[in-house]
């Protein structure tokens, strides 16, 4: 059961009151890894002194953040002020941009890809390498480390079974009849890191590829012409009230939500769709003017130790340091048995293809399948 958040009350619009030092006298809004603070010991009683960490657009019911804030604060002690979870990554920029000086800006950011790198060349985020850098695989993380890639997964068809009684295992299988107004996503792509993944995966599966995501608009063009689309933005509320049974979002969401449907009697299915396999990971940031930077340094610390990636992995995540967690034995591999199967082979866009995407969605998704 996933545990309540503790909030902490913040003075509004107030700028940070104190600066974060190391003994040394280095700043903490400009450490670049743990050593800067003479060692993670020396991070953690920084953190501490400051006392909270304010995050945004965490779910407690996505890839288990419930439960690893819960477990962050019983570790160290340090309140999390958890503001805005249902909030998109586009909000999570947002709120970097409109609340600069105020303590109310968020510390950390987990935003989808485009974002990640976007908010990286506006300068937004700050340089950490956490302890674990050397082992996250290249291409999962800026040089710089501007940001990290976290935790992914596939993108997934999820269908409550006893209101559809066949559920669909491909794309292709969304267009049929028995599907009218059925069909939904987890937002607008332009917003939503696990919409645009699920128009990418439409793309592949209508032939397209990570240089063309366009056949992937056509795809929802043609299904809401055919009235499948349900323009209702899937959660575990709609879904649960019937209003949006098939719901496409990432394997990860969808198995975690199957485990909370059970106990209320649906047969919530999830399959990864043959014919547009995608994956992709989302990336952890720290805001280049956090107010708690000390903190926030520490949450990535916590974030990338084997403890906080194998809580992703328990909310049915695939961890970025799956590969050497595996390798070194600290991965829990009851919890890896049970990730739903996947067949061919991953597909990861790079920076260019990502840009290319998201500009190509916003000229186009509105006029075809939103408006």
């Amino acid at each position: 059961m996933i545990a309540a958040l503790t909030v902490v009350t913040a003075a509004c619009g107030a700028a940070p009151a104190t600066e974060t030092k190391t003994e040394g006298g280095v700043n903490a809004a400009t450490a670049t890894s743990a050593a800067d603070f003479g060692g993670l010991d020396k991070l953690v009683e920084a953190a501490k002194k400051e006392g909270n960490l304010h995050v945004i657009a965490l779910p407690p019911d996505w890839a288990n953040y419930g439960e690893i804030i819960k477990k962050f604060q019983e570790k160290y002690g340090i309140a999390i002020e958890s503001e805005n979870p249902d909030a998109s990554s586009a909000d999570e920029i947002n709120a970097v941009k409109t609340r600069k000086g105020q303590d109310r800006a968020p510390d950390v950011l987990d935003v989808g890809q485009a974002f990640a790198f976007s908010g990286a060349k506006e300068g937004l985020y700050a340089s950490y390498k956490v302890q674990s850098w050397d082992k996250i695989p290249e291409g999962q993380k800026d040089p710089n480390g501007l940001w990290v890639n976290d935790y992914g997964g596939y993108v997934s068809i999820g269908c409550d079974a006893k209101k559809i009684g066949t559920c669909p295992q491909t794309f292709a299988d969304l267009l049929k009849p028995e599907y009218k107004g059925k069909v939904a996503l987890n937002g607008n792509p332009n917003k939503s890191g696990s919409a645009f993944g699920g128009v990418w995966a439409a793309s592949l599966a209508e032939g397209g590829s990570l240089d063309d995501i366009g056949p992937g608009v056509q795809f929802f063009k043609k299904l809401k012409d055919v009235g499948n689309y349900n323009p209702v933005e899937s959660t575990p509320a709609t879904v649960e009230k019937g209003e949006t049974p098939i719901s496409i979002d990432w394997d990860y969401l969808n198995a975690g939500y199957r485990e909370q449907f059970l106990a209320k009697g649906l047969d919530f299915q999830v399959v990864v769709p043959t014919d547009g396999v995608y994956a992709q990971y989302y990336a952890q940031a720290i805001n280049k003017d956090a107010p708690h930077p000390a903190a926030a340094r520490l949450w990535m610390e916590f974030l990338y130790s084997a403890e906080g990636q194998n809580l992703w992995l328990k909310g049915g995540a695939r961890p970025v340091l799956m590969p050497s967690m595996t390798t070194e034995g600290t991965i829990d591999k009851a919890l890896a048995d049970k990730l739903p199967p996947v067949e061919g082979e991953a597909k990861f866009p790079t920076e260019d293809q990502v840009n290319k995407a998201k500009d190509a969605l916003a000229k186009t998704w509105d006029a075809a399948v939103a408006g």
